[in-house]
């Protein structure tokens, strides 16, 4: 497998529902595999890639990582941006060779820059996936423009976590992304929580709400 990552995996056969987790800016594969024994009860694999993108954040500080570069005022490299879906599209198909997965149950989520890589993975391959979880974090009109509505849009469950205070990623640009989800008609639900850049435990709490209510044990209508 070509990105390291951390890994939770529950004792057992399975299988067990997946969330795979993708760490933002300045981040690495150690970040959100916190969140594993809150989720589920530890009772689902979590599993967090690292960004391909290393830089040096200080002097004396050690490696960070992303997913692509970011330039201030600036859009994503879309190259770069592909070259780190293609990467993350083969990690998603090694881990369900590798882990006992359950692929009815597979959740997709990432915080801020990863939210972004989540929305986009996601998007591009709905069927695949019975959640899309984005957390502090954005996805523009025209990265939207680039992804083809498709049926299976309508039955992914997703949700939009963002903070009110947040100074990274402001609510309109929430806002806007939010809006434009809504024009692929995915089934949304949108909060926002008066925090910065961050997971308050409120907002931890409806992340495992959701999960259970949405992906782990959904109310079937007949």
């Amino acid at each position: 497998m070509e990105l390291l990552y951390t890994a939770h995996v529950p004792a057992g056969d399975g299988p067990f529902p997946t969330i795979i987790a993708l760490h933002g800016w300045g981040a690495n594969a150690h970040d959100l595999l916190g969140l594993a024994p809150i989720l589920h009860r530890g009772e689902a694999i979590v599993l967090c890639p690292q960004g391909p993108f290393a830089f040096q954040p200080g002097p004396q500080m050690p490696p960070a990582y992303g997913w692509f570069p970011l330039s201030e005022g600036k859009p994503p490299d879309m190259a770069a941006v592909a070259t780190a879906q293609g990467l993350l599209e083969i990690f998603i198909d090694d881990v369900c060779e590798r882990y006992p997965v359950d692929p009815r149950k597979l959740v997709l989520a990432g915080f801020s820059q990863g939210g972004f890589m989540a929305y986009l993975v996601a998007l591009n391959d709905p069927e695949r996936y019975a959640g899309l979880l984005g957390m502090s974090t954005w996805l523009p009109s025209d990265v939207v423009g680039t992804i083809d509505p498709h049926p299976a849009h309508e039955a992914l469950p997703t949700l939009m976590i963002h903070g009110t205070e947040d100074p990274m990623i402001s609510i309109d640009r929430a806002y806007a992304s939010r809006d434009a989800l809504l024009g692929l008609r995915v089934p949304l639900a949108f909060r926002e929580y008066e925090m910065g850049h961050e997971i308050r435990p409120e907002a931890l709490r409806e992340i495992v709400m959701w999960l259970e209510e949405k992906v782990i044990h959904p109310v079937e209508i007949a």
